[in-house]
């Protein structure tokens, strides 16, 4: 049974940094595409970042292009979003996705097979 796990949100104060992990259990994701998305209160599930199988390609959306990193891990199953000048507006639960069978919707919710249980992340002013 597949697992994801996260770590690292928090409060923090606009302009600082906080790094999140997911750790995949139950089989080697490798192979597989990373994402992250955000849900603020009242609003839907949003895009954040994605990383493709090798690494080799990683998508962002315009909100946080320039500010936030991923990057993935294969030898842990991890993959990590380094957040950087964070502004009140990033404030939301995030969550990791797992993504084995892609097809190219690297923004959409519907590609990714596994999620995991979201971390709050609050960035005060």
């Amino acid at each position: 049974q597949v697992q994801l796990v996260e770590s690292g949100g928090g409060l923090v104060q606009a302009g600082g940094s906080l790094r999140l992990s997911c750790t995949a259990s139950g089989r080697t994701f490798s192979s597989s595409a990373w994402a992250w998305f955000r849900q603020a209160p009242g609003k839907e599930r949003e895009f954040v970042a994605h990383i493709s199988r090798r690494s080799s390609s990683t998508y962002y959306a315009n909100s946080v292009k320039g500010r936030f990193a991923i990057s993935r891990d294969n030898a842990q199953n991890t993959v990590y979003l380094h957040m950087n000048s964070l502004k009140p507006e990033d404030t939301a639960i995030y969550y990791c996705a797992l993504d084995v069978y892609y097809s190219g919707s690297y923004y959409s919710l519907a590609e990714y097979e596994y999620w995991g249980q979201g971390t709050q992340v609050t960035v005060s002013t």
